[in-house]
């Protein structure tokens, strides 16, 4: 297991409804939301980052995965679910270097992954959504990649992987964002947006301890949880809740970071949240996917190593933890 992402210097979960664009005044919720956006822009300048990749869970591609290569995508996007919200138009800036660079390390990684770029190509809710709110001026280059629907945990690990190796190989800083809800059960009946509320206790509750996790820096261990989570707190229309496997893939599988919750309120029923990471030296004493990754139990406090061997050595010859990451034998190294 590799550790550390490299030059990834930021990580973010973002919502991507569209409510929080087009009608965030309805609901103070809502606004409140809409707001978090420019401390996350202000945070992304205080960083010097120079470039966004972005795991949508609002693009699903069915056959292997797609990036988005289309230099500026330009048109207007209506909600297919909240068209009665109105009209958006949007003009991307895309980082098509790294886009490329993205498609060959899936080659490599042995995914099948292909470039999209024609004129018209439909750019999803939340990738427009976050790019109007956060990067509206696209000051920023944007990098989008898909959610492929089928694909669960070890295909989803050497995906980010691979969107860790370009965005090592480009020399720039760079924010690992994901564009999804937490909870995503949505009201199935009309509400008054002043009435919204989260769906039920029980996804209220799921998404208070993910934030918990979060808000203490532990990405791996939400990681380790997604498939859980999936079963209680989403609508089960795809394989897995995978987004937080790519995320904890890209930024190097630990735990160590400082978490930010910027913000969290119901938008029509789902859990949407704002969240930030940043890499840490430290990580609390209680986590568990934290520890060092030993290729080779040599014993503790000299009771079962050699005891020909010092503590110091003993330590050299240790690495990251090691634990099962892939799904049906699959190793996603």
């Amino acid at each position: 297991m590799s550790r550390g992402g490299g030059n990834v210097i930021k990580g973010y979960i973002l919502p991507g409804v569209p409510h929080i664009l087009l009608a965030a005044d309805r609901n103070p919720g809502w606004k409140k939301v809409k707001e978090a956006f420019l401390q996350v822009r202000q945070d992304l300048e205080e960083a010097g980052v120079e470039s966004l990749i972005l795991y949508s869970t609002y693009w699903p591609s069915v056959i292997g995965h797609q990036i988005q290569a289309d230099p500026n995508p330009e048109w207007v996007h209506v909600d297919e679910e909240f068209h009665e919200l109105g009209s958006i138009p949007y003009k991307f800036k895309i980082d098509v270097e790294m886009a490329k660079s993205i498609q060959s390390q899936c080659d490599k990684r042995g995914l099948h992954a292909r470039l999209v770029n024609y004129k018209g190509f439909p750019i999803d809710t939340g990738s427009v959504v976050v790019n109007k709110l956060l990067n509206a001026d696209n000051r920023w280059p944007f990098t989008i990649v898909s959610s492929n629907i089928y694909a669960d945990r070890a295909e989803t690990i050497v995906y980010g992987k691979a969107a860790r190796d370009a965005a090592l190989q480009s020399g720039k800083k760079v924010a690992a964002i994901i564009v999804s809800s937490l909870s995503n059960r949505l009201h199935g009946e009309w509400i008054d947006p002043k009435d919204d509320h989260i769906h039920s206790l029980k996804d209220q509750e799921w998404n208070k301890k993910y934030l918990e996790f979060l808000e203490a820096g532990r990405l791996e261990d939400v990681s380790q949880l997604s498939r859980q989570f999936h079963r209680e707190a989403r609508v089960n229309k795809v394989s897995n809740f995978k987004p937080f496997w790519w995320l904890a893939a890209m930024m190097g599988q630990t735990n160590l970071y400082k978490g930010k919750i910027y913000e969290y309120q119901p938008v029509y029923g789902s859990g949407a949240a704002v969240v930030g990471l940043t890499p840490s030296d430290q990580a609390a004493r209680d986590l568990e996917f934290d520890e060092n990754d030993p290729e080779k139990y040599l014993g503790e406090r000299n009771v079962l190593g050699d005891p020909g061997l010092g503590d110091d050595h003993r330590h050299s010859l240790m690495m990251d933890e090691d634990f099962d990451q892939g799904d049906d034998n699959e190793s996603p190294v």
